[in-house]
């Protein structure tokens, strides 16, 4: 399915919008319940990736596939591994099989897992036999992705000895670790994270009973902010359900869309964004997204709509998400009048005049490159390449898009 964009308005100044609950929060929350049953989770996320997450942790079948779903291939890798007298085989699409995982795999292996490689090394398929992990320490360079991180820490308190880990250098994306530390803390997991340590203690007899709420997703809500801000001047969108203390890194987005003329006004369950001032042409947008590089598709594209100088760094894990990011921004963004340079970790675009129209944009099976590049349609007309793949986060995208007077058809 494609999906053309025609150029439009936001036909109601003031809309309202509920956002399905956090992929982030959401699969961490299913492994936790999967190892813990007394937990129940409401406003879980309807994303591909959590329902994939959800029939893998509720499988029998000797072959677990992920597809695209990223975080479900750490999580689960993990999962399995304390799974004794189990044996899996855990596969994904030919991009997953692409994406490295030879850190997380090293870091079970030193805790005393048993999982091999079935055709690359350091890359899936794997086969994982689950037995008792007895080993509580390990060390990590601190840079890699957090959800390798997350995928230790989230099976840390079924072990017998807990978990102590030791991050080597600077860590990154520490937000996602404190979220994961969070929500442990939820469920009466003892943790500690000092300098570079992070402990988790045992906690191998079950849980309290207990009810838990996923705040909605902060990386959904990055779509309405770069519309609001693309938008005239008093254009309100309120988004539900979210909360000032959020445990996403990506609710960063309330003080960074300030640079686009964005204010932000928290609810008792809700955010209103509204477009309060006219950016000055003459600024430059200079941010560090090492703690939330998920939305760093949409902020460029917000500043290319606004014709605004953007220097992004922090990035160096977009180039093993669901494509490399970086180069995939650097050629859609070009297809459409932009000057941009990437390097391995940061992307610098150049002030524009203008905007092409009637441009395709491919989206390379990467549901933020849809959603990021969708409130364009408020500038010019273009077209959405395989739309369908905003499932894998945001199925009612496009409905909701619709909803406050996008053209779509």
């Amino acid at each position: 399915m494609h999906t053309q964009i025609l150029k439009s308005s936001i036909a109601n100044r003031q809309s309202t919008i509920t956002i399905t609950g956090s992929k982030s929060e959401s699969n961490r929350l299913l492994l936790l319940q999967a190892l813990y049953p007394q937990i129940s989770i409401e406003n879980l996320s309807n994303s591909d990736d959590s329902v994939l997450m959800q029939k893998a942790l509720s499988s029998d079948d000797e072959v677990i596939d992920v597809h695209h779903a990223g975080t479900a291939m750490r999580f689960l890798t993990a999962y399995f591994s304390i799974q004794e007298n189990t044996e899996v085989t855990l596969t994904g699409s030919s991009r997953m099989k692409e994406r490295p995982i030879a850190i997380l795999v090293e870091a079970l292996k030193q805790l005393g897992a048993d999982i091999q490689y079935i055709e690359n090394e350091g890359f899936p398929p794997l086969k994982i036999r689950g037995k008792k992990l007895t080993n509580p320490r390990v060390d990590l360079k601190a840079n890699v992705s957090s959800q390798y991180i997350s995928a230790l820490l989230l099976i840390a308190s079924r072990l017998e000895n807990g978990l102590e880990l030791t991050l080597n250098g600077k860590i990154t994306s520490v937000p996602y670790i404190k979220m994961t530390l969070d929500l442990l803390s939820e469920i009466e997991v003892e943790t500690t994270f000092e300098d570079n340590v992070i402990t988790v203690k045992p906690k191998t007899n079950g849980v309290e009973s207990k009810t838990l709420v996923v705040e909605s997703d902060w990386s959904s809500a990055s779509y309405f902010y770069s519309i609001v801000a693309l938008s005239d001047l008093g254009t309100e969108i309120t988004l539900s359900s979210y909360k000032k203390e959020s445990l996403q890194g990506d609710a960063v987005l309330a003080k960074i869309y300030n640079l686009f003329g964005v204010d932000t006004t928290f609810g008792a369950t809700s955010i209103t964004l509204q477009k309060s001032s006219i950016v000055n042409r003459q600024s430059k947008i200079d941010l560090d997204l090492a703690n939330a590089p998920d939305i760093a598709q949409t902020i460029a594209v917000t500043a290319f709509g606004l014709g605004l100088e953007c220097f992004l760094k922090g990035l160096h894990t977009l180039k093993i998400k669901e494509t490399d990011r970086l180069v995939a921004l650097k050629t859609e963004l070009e297809k459409l009048g932009a000057e941009v340079t990437i390097t391995n970790e940061s992307l610098y675009l150049s002030k524009s005049k203008s905007i092409k129209s009637n441009v395709s944009v491919n989206t390379y099976n990467d549901h933020r490159m849809a959603m990021a590049f969708a409130p364009l349609g408020l500038k010019t007309n273009l077209q959405i390449k395989d739309a369908e793949v905003v499932s894998k986060s945001y199925p009612q995208f496009w409905d909701d898009l619709s909803s406050i007077g996008f053209k779509i058809k």
